[in-house]
């Protein structure tokens, strides 16, 4: 079943009443999805005419919260857990077997004490519609222990090594999301003041921050690491338009500790300029903020429309930042999703729901080593 809701935003923009009776469509039920429409280009275009949704995995922990990331040899889904609240329980990797009924496996690897969210990784140098080499980058969290870094992870022989720890000695805060950027192969990357143990909560599992918190643009090749944005509370996920031309970064600063839920500050994503070069941005704009909740990780689609995951579910905005409409969730709504062939896979903590729609992501063909190949191959 499809519940499809076509949103007057004329009647939205004179009635508090008509915004909580929508609100409470995507409270209705914890085990499907709604469609919230805010633009005739969402039904044909986001959708499309064949959209379904479906719950296919519930787990009894937070299996489903960041990353997720296709890997070919192995023919998995990689997410990560969520905290639980306990050194003695870390967080682990969640796989995915999306081609056998999306059984699940929860995995630990060398080097990575508390994963985050990550990305592909292709050799530097590789050409942009090559899949030759695919690993995976995650970002490590990090504990008392072990630092905030960037962790290579080869989920084929299990193999993982550490790609960056510090900034030129100074220890990160809490390293959040990365992409690559096709053209140069450098990572770039969140530091957020997620998990930081302090006088409000001393349960939580990193020491308090030495560094300010930026993005930066790391040379995997070189060890060249640069701070390239700051002025954040939170910055939280990252993601390129399909064009290299612009970065999007996400300020989560309306639920970071101690100012939990306040609601006065960021829920905001950025937009900045890429340099020719592809090594500096400039002209920080406001792209979009979130009505409900804060957007957590973000993707766009091979057409520039931004998605990201909010209190809400799935949010959509139009390259110029319009909201297009929501795949909404109940229960918490989303940190973040992942696009597949054919649609995306959303993560709501225990839950896992699978969406097919005509929007097709950004990173696709290449994760799934579908450059030369029919459209319809892994679907």
């Amino acid at each position: 079943m499809v519940n499809i809701t076509q949103v007057d935003l004329l009647r939205l923009a004179t009635s508090i009443p008509y915004a909580q009776q929508l609100q409470s469509i995507t409270n209705a039920s914890t085990d499907q999805i709604s469609f919230l429409s805010y633009s005739d280009y969402f039904m044909t275009d986001i959708l499309g005419p064949n959209v379904t949704q479906e719950l296919v995995a519930h787990t009894d922990w937070v299996a489903f919260h960041e990353a997720g990331i296709y890997n070919i040899a192995t023919g998995k889904l990689y997410a990560t857990s969520n905290w639980a609240g306990s050194l003695d329980n870390p967080v682990n990797v969640t796989a995915i077997d999306i081609h056998n009924n999306n059984t699940i496996e929860s995995i630990r690897y060398e080097h990575l004490a508390e994963a985050n969210g990550g990305a592909a990784f292709y050799p530097v140098g590789s050409p942009a519609n090559s899949s030759e080499g695919q690993q995976i980058v995650f970002c490590d969290e990090g504990d008392f222990t072990n630092p905030a870094q960037l962790v290579l992870v080869d989920p084929a022989t299990n193999s993982s090594r550490v790609l960056l720890n510090s900034f030129l000695g100074r220890n990160f805060t809490s390293i959040n999301d990365v992409e690559q950027h096709y053209h140069t192969g450098d990572l770039w990357f969140t530091d957020v003041p997620w998990f930081v143990s302090h006088e409000y909560n001393p349960l939580f599992f990193r020491p308090e921050p030495v560094i300010r918190y930026q993005a930066y643009r790391f040379e995997p090749k070189t060890g060249v690491v640069q701070a390239v944005a700051d002025g954040f509370n939170a910055p939280n996920g990252i993601e390129f338009s399909p064009d290299f031309k612009y970065v999007y970064i996400t300020d989560t600063g309306s639920h970071t500790f101690p100012n939990k839920d306040n609601l006065t500050d960021p829920a905001t994503i950025y937009r900045f300029d890429v340099t020719d070069d592809g090594k500096r941005l400039h002209n920080r704009q406001v792209f979009a903020y979130s009505d409900v909740g804060f957007p957590d990780g973000i993707h766009t689609d091979t057409n520039g429309n931004v998605f990201s995951g909010c209190g809400d579910g799935v949010h959509v905005w139009s390259p110029e930042g319009v909201l297009l409409g929501k795949l909404a969730v109940a229960n918490g709504g989303v940190n973040n999703f992942a696009f597949v062939p054919g649609g995306l896979y959303i993560f709501n903590a225990d839950n896992l729901f699978k969406v097919t729609l005509k929007a097709e992501g950004r990173t696709v063909k290449r994760d799934f080593g579908l450059y030369n190949k029919p459209a319809s191959y892994g679907r």
